[in-house]
């Protein structure tokens, strides 16, 4: 066990509480809940328990607290910009045992959290502890999460839905530039646990160790305000219990603590506390001088299983590895204090945490008390007999063993529907045993709909052990799956068909589809066809020529069909029998980037009323019903039109095997049976009634809901088409990505000397360079500038020579050449430089262009001003889209520089907020080729 003792060190403790906010629902329907009044006293008792505790120094005495107009200060210590700094911003050395090393942030914007989180990273030499208690947000693929800080919003339309807010891998890059021996993350918020499975996937995870308040996927309660929240109380009650404790024996008692007491999430299961960290790994955050040590055993690991990757109830929720019944590994009460105790809680199979909490009882009565309870429980033992379990077991006299978690992987347009479902299912009988107890748990998540077949196709290897940064499925798109329900069963046939290398994987789909939804043109009520005969029969081009006749200047949209299956199949049809897919795919072309799902393009035309009046969109007709809550006395009406050459949404049931994940086979086979049955029988078919769908298997597929019917959905528009070829997506999706290159790009990397902390890792400047390069191929020229200097003509220097290149040999370029340089970087003049070197390439033909510049934003300085508008003069001129990437949050707000140029330019803005990682690979992939 490598225990670090940080006494005698430089350590930092940073504790930021939102509790207030400047959006709010319903008042602002882009806002956060509601304020967290108990945040407040979060801080208070947090700070007051470290500061006792012999890490972080002894509270200096300044004075009483006074009355400020309704805030908080002490006297001695300042509030500056949602700071409070105790004794101001001083640094404590070693031996301040100083008020310094404490910074609490009472509802600071992002912009003042993103300068105190550097400000304690550099600090700090030993122990650097990180704690966040406020609002909570995850996208829809819950491969993220969001601290969201005052200033924080939800946008939907986009994929940069959390303006405001800091992405907790953007937080862990900070973290990783610090040279702190030991870094602890406490998160108090929604969806904390989420955390984890950001914490599996980031490189330099070694001396971080996260305290997440509740597993993945779960809101939590934050109390009635008049203290502090469950969780943080729970905590502050063991940091000021006045025995030493490590971060594994802290934790294991902290759970042990709330699942005793039977706190449960909203969705009614056990609230569970989580861990991550390395195995071997722990960290002294409490002294008491003169009380010995107690021994840690190895804390668990959480990616130690294949079948466990990522978080779920299982894998991230167990506690240090403990004694028989949850008790520390090493030396136990004396003798006559345990034995009966243990053997008790043996045969009564109480879980390890209540077990705990009846040692740490039973150890603190008196020697006399000790041996009286013994006797007794002994005597109780024997006239129990086997029944004795009764007398502690909750629900009748039973304890639940955790259930069994299953992994789910859909589409992102299926994924509302089937988490309802899974959802409805956890409490369902079918999902619950004779003594009350859950069979199962699910954890339901979405990805890119192509990645997900390309990585069961081709990747399952690296899904089980990811060897390379730049292929890796349990990043990109999440743990690895038990059961997989795609858009349509085609998915589960181009993955099996052609197996290009060894598979780790089998798929066992159904014979048919459990849920069937066509694909829409929803038009403007206005600008419909009258007749059945303009609605339905009709081909997908002819459909737009009518639209068109109404309005000559209408558009139509699509979703990215990279990124859901329905827009693969609009795509389908948008091609029909023309030769020319990039004139098929100008027809389509947003202003933007496409919106990822059809709901989000739904959402997202409101937005300008003019617009939404003229323009249809290629969508599920299920979201007709179910995908129009938002905006909804703003939206313009609108009426399905029935393509006959698009196929036809069908979701099917697909079971998913790993080699060498058979050690619970049975068991996981049963778990996914049960739920294939219930939701593929009535039960489970009713959240998809409710979101729209038809039959799967009735001839016409009638609605299943015909009691309620979409606004502008036809009951029984015939004919109805099919499910798609094999063939037909595999083209489709071949001539999208050639409409779209062979391309142009031109990378400038920001080598500034401010760039050293976010240049490592694959969240680093190289790393998100290097991942984006997937979207280029063979035939795509690209080149790399490092950016550095600032004396005239010398704003950059050639890494790699513009041209065609293997992806190998420009990664290798890349890791030997780029570097951090002791100089500013001027991007005003590496912006004009790269605008006029990329119109001077395009002059000949078409080909599509793009110049990315990944930056830290610190010399944004020099894009102000006259500089500023001639960057922004020259990207309308060139015409060649810019897509700005900047490392930190909050740079591609409205009206920031990085913002401006991209819009100008016609290209897109990236921010820490906005997973930059797997947006720029987005961008690049719809320029370049691809490797294929």
């Amino acid at each position: 066990m490598d225990r670090f003792d940080p006494r005698g060190r430089v350590n930092r403790a940073l504790l930021v509480g939102v509790g207030e906010y400047e959006h709010i629902q319903p008042d602002d329907p882009e806002g956060v809940p509601g304020h967290l009044p108990a945040v407040r006293h979060n801080l208070e008792r947090l700070e007051d328990a470290l500061r006792r505790g012999g890490i972080f120094g002894g509270r200096k005495e300044t004075g009483e607290r006074e009355d400020t107009g309704g805030q908080e200060a002490v006297a001695g210590r300042e509030d500056t910009d949602g700071q409070e700094g105790a004794g101001g911003q001083e640094s404590g050395g070693p031996d301040a045992g100083g008020s310094a090393e404490v910074t609490v942030l009472r509802s600071p914007s992002l912009d003042q959290f993103s300068e105190a989180l550097r400000t304690a990273a550099q600090d700090a030499d030993g122990l650097l502890l990180c704690y966040f208690a406020g609002h909570g947000a995850v996208p829809s693929a819950g491969d993220e999460l969001f601290l969201q800080m005052r200033n924080a919003r939800v946008v939907a339309g986009g994929r940069a839905v959390f303006p405001g807010a800091e992405a907790f891998t953007g937080m862990l890059t900070v973290l990783a530039g610090s040279h702190a021996e030991r870094i602890v993350v406490i998160l108090d918020c929604c969806y904390a646990g989420n955390a984890a499975k950001v914490w599996h996937d980031f490189a330099d995870r070694r001396r971080v160790m996260l305290l997440m308040s509740v597993q993945a996927n779960r809101l939590i309660d934050s109390g009635d305000g008049t203290r502090a929240t469950p969780f943080t109380e729970e905590l502050v009650q063991l940091l000021d219990s006045g025995e030493e404790l490590s971060f594994l024996k802290l934790f294991g008692r902290l759970r042990g603590q709330m699942v005793g007491a039977g706190r449960r999430t909203p969705l009614g299961d056990l609230w569970e506390p989580q861990f991550a960290g390395e195995p071997g790994t722990d960290v002294l955050l409490t002294a008491r001088e003169g009380e010995p040590e107690e021994p840690i055993a190895p804390a668990p690991d959480p990616g130690q299983s294949s079948e466990e990757p990522a978080p779920s109830a299982q894998s991230s929720a167990q506690p240090p590895r403990t004694g028989p019944l949850g008790g520390p590994a090493g030396p136990g009460p004396g003798p006559g204090a345990g034995g009966p105790v243990r053997l008790l809680v043996a045969l009564l199979a109480v879980p390890r945490a209540r077990a705990r909490a009846v040692i740490d009882w039973f150890v603190g009565l008196r020697t006399r008390a000790r041996v009286v309870v013994s006797a007794l429980l002994v005597l109780a033992l024997a006239a129990l007999g086997a029944g004795g379990y009764e007398l502690v077991g909750p629900g009748g006299g039973h304890s639940c063993a955790p259930p069994l978690e299953l992994r789910l992987l859909t589409d992102p347009d299926l994924e509302p529907t089937v988490r309802t479902a899974a959802d409805a299912y956890l409490t369902s009988r079918a999902n619950t045993t004779g003594q009350g107890c859950r069979r199962s748990g699910l954890t339901v998540y979405s990805a890119g709909a192509t990645a997900a077949a390309t990585a069961l196709r081709r990747q399952s290897d690296a899904w089980q052990e990811p060897r390379v940064e730049d292929t890796n499925p349990q990043r990109d798109v999440g743990p690895q799956p038990d059961v997989w329900i795609p858009a349509t069963g085609t998915d589960a046939a181009r993955v099996t068909t052609d197996w290009t290398t060894r598979s780790y994987v089998e798929l066992h789909p159904d014979e048919e589809p459990f849920a069937y939804s066509p694909v829409v043109l929803a038009v403007p009520q206005n600008l419909a066809g009258a007749g059945l005969d303009e609605r339905a029969g009709l081909r997908l081009s002819g459909l737009i020529a009518n639209l068109r006749k109404q309005d000559a200047n209408a558009g139509v949209l699509r979703p990215d069909p990279e990124f859901t299956d329905s827009a693969l199949l609009a795509t389908i049809g948008l091609y029909g029998d023309t030769v020319d897919s990039r004139a098929a795919e100008q027809a389509v072309r947003p202003a933007g980037p496409p919106s990822p799902t059809a709901a989000e393009l739904l959402c997202a035309l409101p937005a300008d009323r003019a617009a939404d009046g003229r323009t249809a969109a290629l969508v599920p007709e299920f979201l007709l019903r179910s995908g129009v809550g938002c905006a909804r006395t703003t939206r313009v009406p609108r009426i399905a039109e029935y393509p006959v050459d698009v196929p036809a949404l069908t979701p099917t049931f697909v079971r998913v095997r790993w080699e060498g994940g058979d050690w619970d086979a049975a068991a996981r086979d049963d778990a996914v049976d049960r739920f294939r049955t219930w939701l593929t029988g009535e039960e489970g078919l009713a959240a998809f009634a409710a979101a729209g769908f038809r039959s799967a298997t009735e001839s016409g597929h009638r609605l299943l809901d015909g009691d309620h019917v979409g606004v502008g959905v036809l009951r029984g528009p015939s004919p109805l088409p099919g499910a798609a070829r094999r063939t037909a997506m595999e083209e489709a999706l071949t001539r999208y990505r050639s409409a779209h290159g062979p391309g142009r790009v031109l990378y400038l990397l920001d080598s500034s000397g401010s760039m050293s902390t976010r240049w490592p890792g694959p969240s680093g400047g190289p790393g998100i360079l290097k991942q984006s390069l997937g979207g280029l191929g063979a035939q795509d020229d690209y080149g790399v500038w490092a950016v550095y200097g600032t004396s005239g003509d010398r704003s950059h220097q050639e890494l790699l020579p513009f041209g065609h290149h293997r992806r190998a040999d420009a990664e290798h370029v890349v890791d030997a050449e780029a570097r951090v340089r002791d100089a500013e970087a001027d991007p005003h003049a590496a912006l004009l430089a790269a605008l006029d070197d990329m119109a001077g390439r395009g002059t000949d033909d078409q080909r599509p262009q793009l110049i990315v510049y990944i930056t830290d934003d610190e010399d944004g300085n020099r894009l102000t001003g006259k500089n500023l508008d001639e960057v922004l003069a020259r990207a309308r001129k060139a015409k060649v889209p810019v897509d700005m990437v900047s490392l930190i949050s909050g740079s591609c707000d409205r009206g920031r520089p990085d913002a401006r140029i991209a819009e100008a330019s016609g290209g897109r803005c990236l921010d820490a907020g906005d997973d930059p990682g797997r947006g720029l690979r987005d961008e690049v992939a719809r320029v370049g080729t691809g490797e294929h």
